[in-house]
């Protein structure tokens, strides 16, 4: 202190004005939220090579990952900042959002001057990192693609623990790099793969995994190959991606360019060769649950200490319902701290169809989460849901609140809360059978499928979560696929995908690459007399586990119980509630080709629904 009075005193003798020290830069708050101070066209953006904790690739060393960075240039006078992080696979190949956004580095550094969607854009000037990772066998990181393995989770975590100051990184030269401009607080986010990313990597524990926000994420991959057995018709689809991704020649980075891609992934390179064993694997079709998907299965939320932030869409069939419901009841019964977002969307972006409401919403959650600004999101209520297209509710949680299990028993043709008469009913697998024909004419007898209806809802029922199939029937083969729908027969509004518009609306700082402008998208509805709410699958010979096959005795009676997917619906005034139970799902699941005749003993068949209160 005396030296800095000193030099005043000096100066001032000498007629200049005394030099301040610049003030260290700082986080601006203002009702609650980060504001935009730093410049994003002078943002540092850098490329460092986080060490994983596996060496996939069989060169003995470590794989380096990829992992392109912005940040405010005010980080290197001091400032400190939280990371925004998201890995994936698809940075070169299919692109990432609406636009099939890819890093851009046209300028031959290597470094992206333009990085995919709009997180960079909004939340750099907000005193945040963007943290934009090439997946392992993408683009330019080293090892192999793993389909979901715990490969994926060691990487995360490898690279929280390296912004944490607990594991190394390089630069271009091949010297190490700190991440000394960080407060260390990592917030993972993704839609799809890059949210499954972020679910694995939550159940690793590592410290500094702050939050996770999984946008349409699978928490276990079984659950996206495989329902009690069946298999998908997509479970062929996803490994051929699988395939086409980690065939992308990372030709970006002239270090780890065509020779590493020749001597990885060409025919005879350890990655072909280990991909080629998964893809093989996943489409393996005994459909067990073995130690391959164990490696693959988060949904247990084990060790979970970030907060989630989870999205999803009620008629997502490619990452399906089952994939949020498990997630977010296991991250219930641990206590987890977290916020749920239920659209009638697919598989969608909460940015293309509910956008000022979704990033002004993440703006608070990121604030809250990483920054640790108190502006009360942590205590509003923890769901928002879409109850009906278009009409959103603002809920205690999920569930709603107050909903119960109610009964309802099959009799013949009839779904009813009295028990009927004991008696049985037959329907014969017919494998091309589409659901369209499954849920057509219900007044009419099908030798394909057994419909069940109530009379006309004398007041409007909403259903809210996970519905409960369990009947008694026997079988005429040794084995036979089932498939349950739960269906709306009446005039409904129904959700019927997003349009993308030509005007633009433009989000966060610009820069001459990148100027955060996306073209506006909006969800669109129809109408139909007849809607299929959701659905659920079970293979005869997994009845007692998804791990154990059980033979099937022909003509013997066994209990077979499954689920219907998680929803939230409202059966309107006036329509009929309807349970179809069939055979082989032509348009999900691959056919049985046995045929079988399954015949339903009425009385002691039923399903549960959750009923929610009226309101």
């Amino acid at each position: 202190m005396r030296n800095i009075a000193l030099a005043a005193l000096v100066a001032a003798s000498l007629g200049f004005a005394p030099v301040e020290a610049a003030p260290r830069p700082a986080i601006q708050i203002a009702r609650g939220v980060t504001q935009p101070v730093f410049s994003y066209e002078d943002a540092i953006r850098e490329t460092v090579y986080v060490q994983s904790y596996v060496d996939a690739d069989g060169d003995l060393e470590p794989d380096l990952l990829a992992t392109d960075i912005i940040r405010p240039r005010e980080t290197e006078r001091g400032l400190r900042v939280p990371v925004i992080y998201e890995m994936s696979p698809y940075y070169q190949s299919t692109g990432r959002g609406n636009e099939s956004e890819i890093k851009d580095e046209e300028d031959g550094d290597f470094v992206p001057q333009r990085f995919p969607l709009f997180y960079d854009n909004y939340f750099v000037p907000r005193g945040y990192a963007v943290v934009l990772q090439d997946m392992r066998g993408t683009r330019n990181s080293e090892g192999c693609m793993v389909l979901g393995g715990e490969e994926e989770a060691l990487d995360a975590q490898a690279t929280v623990d390296w912004l944490n100051g607990r594991n190394v990184a390089y630069d271009a030269t091949g010297g190490e790099i700190a991440a000394a401009w960080t407060t260390g607080k990592v917030g993972m986010i993704g839609k799809s793969y890059d949210g499954s990313v972020a679910n694995a990597a939550a159940t690793t524990g590592v410290k500094g995994l702050t939050t996770i926000v999984p946008i349409a994420a699978i928490s276990r991959w079984y659950d996206y190959h495989l329902n009690n057995g069946v298999q998908y018709l997509n479970a062929y689809l996803t490994p051929a991606n699988f395939s086409f991704v980690i065939d992308q020649e990372p030709g970006d980075d002239e270090e780890r360019g065509v020779d590493w891609a020749q001597a990885t992934v060409g025919e005879t390179g350890p990655c072909s060769v280990k991909g080629a064993e998964i893809v093989a694997r996943a489409a393996n079709p005994v459909g067990s649950h073995d130690d391959f998907w164990d490696h693959r299965d988060f949904s247990s939320a084990k060790k979970v200490r970030a907060s989630v932030f989870l999205v999803h869409g009620l008629n997502d069939w490619n990452v399906k319902p089952n994939n949020f419901t498990k997630w977010w009841d296991a991250l219930a019964r641990r206590g987890v701290k977290r916020k749920i977002w239920l659209s009638q969307a697919a598989h969608d972006d909460p940015f293309d169809f509910r956008r000022e409401k979704w990033v002004e919403t993440l703006h608070r959650w990121f604030d809250h989460t990483l920054h640790g600004i108190d502006n009360g999101i942590d205590k509003e209520p923890r769901a928002d849901v879409e109850v009906r297209p278009g009409v959103w509710r603002r809920e205690r949680d999920w569930p709603a609140p107050g909903t119960r299990f109610q009964t309802f028993f099959l009799g013949d043709g009839a779904l009813t809360r009295s028990r009927p008469e004991a008696g049985t009913v037959s329907f014969s697998d017919n494998p091309l059978q589409s659901e369209s024909a499954m849920v057509s004419n219900p007044d009419s007898a099908s030798p394909n499928r057994l419909l069940f209806l109530t009379p006309k809802l004398r007041r409007a029922v909403r259903i809210s979560g996970t519905i409960e199939v369990d009947i008694r029937a026997s079988i005429d083969r040794p084995d036979a696929n089932l498939t349950a729908l739960l269906v709306d027969y009446g005039r409904s509004k129904v959700f019927d995908g997003v349009t993308t518009q030509q005007r633009e609306d433009c989000w966060g700082g610009r820069s001459a690459r990148d100027d955060g402008c996306y073209r506006k998208v909006r969800p669109t509805y129809g109408t139909t007399d007849i809607e299929i709410v959701s659905r659920g699958w079970l293979d005869a010979k997994h009845r007692e586990s998804e791990r154990e096959v059980s033979a099937v005795v022909p003509g013997e009676t066994y209990r077979l119980r499954w689920e219907i997917f998680g929803d939230d619906w409202t059966f309107g005034r006036g329509h009929r509630m309807g349970i179809v139970i069939a055979g082989s799902d032509a348009s999900y699941t691959i056919p049985d080709p046995m045929r079988p005749t399954v015949t339903v003993e009425l009385g002691a068949s039923k399903v549960r629904m959750p009923i929610a209160p009226s309101r």
